[in-house]
């Protein structure tokens, strides 16, 4: 892990903020509840995914820093078990640098991971950026479109009136997607506007379209709402036609 950084204070960091650190690694978690420490967090510690599940229920975080290679309990599993309790915003930590690997992370509903090695000091500012898109957006009118509504104050979101359990990047690139009916997006424009990363990689932006067309569709082989424009990307079509 890169510790080329000095921590810095993220700002507008609120510091009843709890964010849980899961890492079997005693160095990897100390380094990086340090600096979260240090940017204004309150930090909870777990070195393996049964304690980890503990400590969530004693405390509920605001966010989960979560270690994919854990022992006695990957953290898939624990994060599987965390979204059973309700929404958390999840981080993946990985070791490993194959494409499915972090997709795992995706489909199970993390919101972000990062490779190690990693700056720490990159994982605070991507912390900050998960928890500023996880609040709710007050200012913004609800959205309808093709039977489906978006509440971004509420974070809450219905097709036909049921409820949808959407992560906070499917929530936030659902709401996006009705600001926008009908116009086509690249997936490098989506992780721009949606994640707010000008980088990444774009087989995130796949996976949660994915995901969001599981779960938005009638049929999600043959999707009527986010459609594929081949050589382009995707658009919303707000009459599902």
């Amino acid at each position: 892990m890169q510790q080329s950084y000095e921590p810095v204070e993220a700002p507008g960091v609120d510091r009843t903020v709890r964010v849980l650190v899961v890492d079997d690694d005693p160095t990897v978690s100390e380094v990086v509840a340090g600096y979260l420490d240090r940017a204004g967090y309150l930090v909870d510690r777990a070195d393996d995914g049964p304690t980890a599940l503990v400590r969530a229920a004693e405390h509920r975080p605001d966010l989960v820093v979560l270690d994919l290679m854990l022992p006695g309990m990957d953290g898939l599993e624990v994060c599987r078990r965390l979204r059973s309790r309700g929404p958390v915003p999840v981080i993946m930590l990985t070791a490993r640098g194959d494409e499915e690997d972090r997709i795992l992370g995706l489909e199970v509903g993390a919101d972000d991971y990062v490779t190690k090695p990693f700056s720490p000091r990159e994982l605070v500012l991507r912390v900050e950026s998960v928890l500023r898109r996880s609040r709710p957006d007050t200012g913004v009118r609800p959205l309808r479109a093709a039977g489906v509504a978006v509440d971004p104050g509420a974070r809450r979101a219905t097709r036909d009136g049921a409820e949808l359990t959407l992560t906070l990047r499917e929530f936030d690139l659902l709401s996006f997607f009705l600001r926008h009916p009908g116009r086509a997006f690249s997936r490098q424009d989506l992780m721009r506007e949606v994640w707010g990363w000008d980088f990444g990689d774009l087989s995130t932006v796949t996976v949660h379209v994915r995901r969001l067309r599981g779960k938005v569709e009638d049929d999600p082989a043959r999707p009527r709402l986010i459609q594929t424009v081949w050589g382009v990307g995707y658009r919303f079509e707000a009459e599902g036609e």
